[in-house]
C-alpha cells in the first residue's frame, strides 16, 4: 500500500494523472476555505457598526458578496471534483487493464479472475478519489489553521486556549486514519474473495446445475459474508468511536474559546462582533467533523490504491528492439525450464522444429503440453532457458514482430469483437473480407458461418455455435493470422474425425510456409504432422514420425493403446504388429530414436 503520496507508484504522484486539472481543485478548494475565513470577520464588523448605528451599508453586501462567492466556489469544487475522480477512475482503469493482458495469465493465476474485477471495478473507483480527497484534505486542514491564526489575531489569549487542547484532537485524528486504512484493506480483500468464488461459480454453472450443487455452491460463495459485515461493523465503529471522541472534546475546546472570549468582552478587551467571530473561529478550528470525513475517505483511497499496486507490481514480460531475418520459421527450445506452483513441468528441455514443418506434440495429461506451447509462442516465459524463431530469442523481438511472426489457436477459444468477421480478423493491421473468409474455408466454417442470420455481420453474442464451431472459428482467426509460427494448442479437439482431417491435411500441404506446433491428443491427428515429439515427466523422450514411434508400448499408451493388446484389428507380437495395419501402425520395424540430448533437425540425439 502506497504510504507516501510524492512517490505513489499507482497514481505516479499526489495528483494522480490529471494533475493541471487537480491543482485547479486544490485552488478552488482553498479558495473556498478562505473565503470562509473572511466571513465570520466580516459578519462581526457589520454587527459592531449595527450595533454603534454607524453606516454599514458596504459591510452588509460585502458578507451577501462573500456568501454567493462561496456559493459559486463550491458548486465549481463540485463540479471538479467529480470530474477528476471519473477521469482518474478512467485512467486507473485503463492502465491496469494493459498491464493485466501484458502479465498474461499469470495474473490470473495468482489474483484469480473474480478478484482481478473486483479490482478492476471497485477498488480502481475507490483509488481514483486519492487526488480530490488530498485536495479536500488540504482545505480541511487550512480550515482549522486559519481559525486557529484568526484567533490569534483577534486575541492571543484565544489561540492559546485553543491550542492547549489541540494535541488531544491531533492524537485522536492519526489513531483514527490508521486503525481506518486497516479496516478497508481488510473489507476489501474479504469483498475480492467473494467475488472470486462468483466467477468460478459463473464459469463452472453447467457442471453445478448438473451436479444439482446450486444450494452448496451458494453457500460457499457467500461463506465470507460474516466475516465481510464484520469488517464493515469494524470500520463503522472506528468511524463512530473517533467521531464520538472528537465530540467530546471539540465542544469543550469551543466553550472555553467562547467562555475566555466573554471573560475579554466585559473587560472591554474585545467587541461583540468579535466575539461572534471567534465562536465561529472556534468552530472552524475544531472542525473535526470535516477532518474524520476527508480522512477516512482517503485511507479507503490508499487501501484500493494498494491492492491495485498489488496488480502493478507482477512484472510484464519486457520486449526488446530486434526483427526477424528471412527464414523458414525455424522454431528451438533450448534447455527450457518451466514452473508452476512449485513443481516443474517442463524439465531442462530441448528441441528443434525445422522450419515449414508441421510437428504434433503428444503425451499424457500434465506432462506439460499446454506449458510447451505457451511457451513456444511466448504467451509465457520459462525459468531457465530459451526459445529462439529463425535464429532470434524471442525474448529480443520487439512486440509487433513476435506478435506478426507468431499465431495461436486454442482449445476453448475466446471470440472477441462485435460481429463474426471481426472475431477471425482480430489482430490484424489491414483485415479484408476476403482474406477473413479464406481462413474461414480453410477452417471449415465458411458453410455455417454464411447459415448464421447476417453472415459474417452477425454479431457474436447471436450467433449460435456448438464447441466444434467455436474451435473452428478459432482456427479461422489463427489462419487468418498468417504468422510464421502456428502454434495450436488442442484447437482440434472438439472437431469430429472428418473435419479434423480435412484441417490437419490443410495444415500439413497446404503450402502456407508456416512452422506449424500441433498439441495433439488423437493418434490421426499425430500420423499426419511431419515429426512427433513425445513428451514424458516434462522432458522430450523422442521425436520422429509417427510410424517410427508407433512401436513403443508407453507411446501407444499415449493414445489409450495398452500394450499386448490388439493394435488396427492384428495381433501385437513381442512389441512389432503383423499383418498388415491401419493408418496408426507402420508397415515395417520402424527406427528406434532417442531418448535424451539436444534435438537436431527436430530428433534428439
Amino acid at each position: 500500500m502506497p504510504t507516501d503520496p510524492e512517490h505513489d507508484p499507482v497514481l505516479r504522484g499526489p495528483l494522480g494523472p490529471d494533475p493541471a486539472r487537480c491543482l485547479v481543485l486544490c485552488l478552488v478548494s482553498t479558495a473556498a476555505t478562505g473565503v470562509g475565513l473572511l466571513l465570520p470577520a466580516a459578519l462581526g464588523r457589520a454587527l459592531d457598526l449595527l450595533l454603534a448605528r454607524a453606516p454599514a451599508t458596504h459591510w452588509v453586501l460585502g458578507c451577501a458578496g462573500l456568501v454567493l462567492l462561496l456559493a459559486l466556489l463550491d458548486a465549481c469544487e463540485t463540479v471538479l471534483r467529480g470530474t477528476v475522480d471519473a477521469r482518474t477512475t478512467a485512467w486507473l482503469r485503463r492502465r491496469l487493464t494493459g498491464h493485466v493482458l501484458a502479465v498474461g495469465p499469470r495474473a490470473a493465476d495468482r489474483f484469480g479472475p473474480g478478484d482481478l474485477v473486483a479490482r478492476l471495478v471497485g477498488n480502481a473507483a475507490q483509488a481514483g478519489t486519492a487526488p480530490t480527497a488530498r485536495a479536500a484534505l488540504l482545505s480541511a486542514v487550512a480550515g482549522p489553521v486559519g481559525g486557529i491564526v484568526a484567533l490569534g489575531l483577534i486575541s492571543p489569549w484565544l489561540a492559546v486556549v485553543f491550542l492547549a487542547g489541540a494535541p488531544v484532537l491531533a492524537l485522536l485524528l492519526r489513531a483514527f486514519a490508521r486503525d481506518t486504512t486497516e479496516c478497508a484493506t481488510h473489507y476489501q480483500r474479504v469483498q475480492g474473495r467473494i467475488a472470486g468464488a462468483l466467477a468460478e461459480a459463473v464459469a463452472g454453472h453447467r457442471t453445478i446445475a448438473a451436479a444439482g450443487a446450486a444450494d452448496r455452491e451458494t453457500a460457499r460463495i457467500l461463506r465470507p459474508l460474516p466475516e465481510l459485515s464484520r469488517a464493515g461493523h469494524r470500520m463503522w465503529r472506528v468511524q463512530g468511536r473517533a467521531s464520538g471522541q472528537a465530540v467530546a472534546v471539540a465542544p469543550l475546546l469551543q466553550l472555553g474559546v467562547v467562555a475566555v472570549a466573554g471573560v475579554l468582552l466585559v473587560r472591554h478587551r474585545l467587541t461583540v462582533g468579535e466575539v461572534l467571530a471567534a465562536s465561529r473561529y472556534a468552530v472552524l478550528a475544531t472542525g473535526v467533523g470535516v477532518l474524520v470525513g476527508h480522512l477516512s475517505g482517503l485511507a479507503r483511497a490508499r487501501a484500493a490504491a494498494g491492492r491495485l499496486g498489488e496488480v502493478l507490481a507482477e512484472p510484464a514480460p519486457a520486449h526488446g528492439s530486434r526483427s526477424l531475418p528471412a527464414g523458414p520459421g525455424r522454431l528451438e527450445l533450448r534447455g527450457v525450464t518451466a514452473r508452476r506452483g512449485g513443481r516443474t513441468v517442463l524439465d531442462g528441455l530441448d528441441l528443434v522444429v525445422p522450419g515449414g514443418s508441421t510437428l504434433a506434440v503428444v503425451g499424457r495429461s500434465g506432462a506439460g503440453k499446454s506449458l510447451l506451447a505457451a511457451v513456444a509462442g511466448r504467451l509465457t516465459d520459462p525459468d531457465e532457458g530459451e526459445v529462439l524463431l529463425d535464429g532470434v530469442p524471442l525474448r529480443d523481438l520487439t512486440h509487433d514482430a513476435l506478435r506478426r511472426a507468431v499465431g495461436h489457436a486454442f482449445d476453448r477459444p475466446v471470440l472477441l469483437g462485435d460481429t463474426v468477421q471481426d472475431a477471425i480478423a482480430l489482430g490484424l493491421a489491414a483485415p479484408s473480407p476476403t482474406r477473413v473468409r479464406e481462413a474461414a474455408r480453410t477452417a471449415r466454417a465458411d458453410d455455417f458461418v454464411r447459415r448464421l442470420p447476417d453472415g459474417y455481420a452477425t454479431a457474436v453474442a447471436d450467433a449460435p455455435r456448438s464447441g466444434g464451431e467455436s474451435q473452428r472459428l478459432g482456427l479461422a482467426r489463427a489462419f487468418a493470422h498468417g504468422g510464421r509460427l502456428l502454434v495450436l494448442d488442442d484447437a482440434l479437439s472438439s472437431l469430429d474425425t472428418v473435419t479434423e482431417t480435412h484441417i490437419t491435411d490443410a495444415l500439413v500441404h497446404g503450402g502456407s510456409g508456416s512452422t506449424r506446433l500441433l498439441i495433439a491428443h488423437r493418434a490421426s491427428t499425430a500420423a499426419r504432422a511431419d515429426l512427433v515429439a513425445w513428451l514424458d515427466g516434462g522432458r522430450v523422450r523422442a521425436v520422429g514420425t509417427h510410424q517410427e514411434l508407433w512401436e513403443e508400448a508407453g507411446y501407444r499408451a499415449v493414445f489409450g493403446e495398452p500394450e499386448g493388446v490388439e493394435v488396427n484389428g492384428e495381433a501385437e507380437v513381442n512389441g512389432e504388429v503383423e499383418g498388415e495395419p491401419g493408418l496408426v501402425g507402420p508397415t515395417e520395424k520402424p527406427r528406434r530414436v532417442g531418448t535424451s540430448g539436444r534435438a537436431g533437425g527436430g530428433v534428439p540425439s
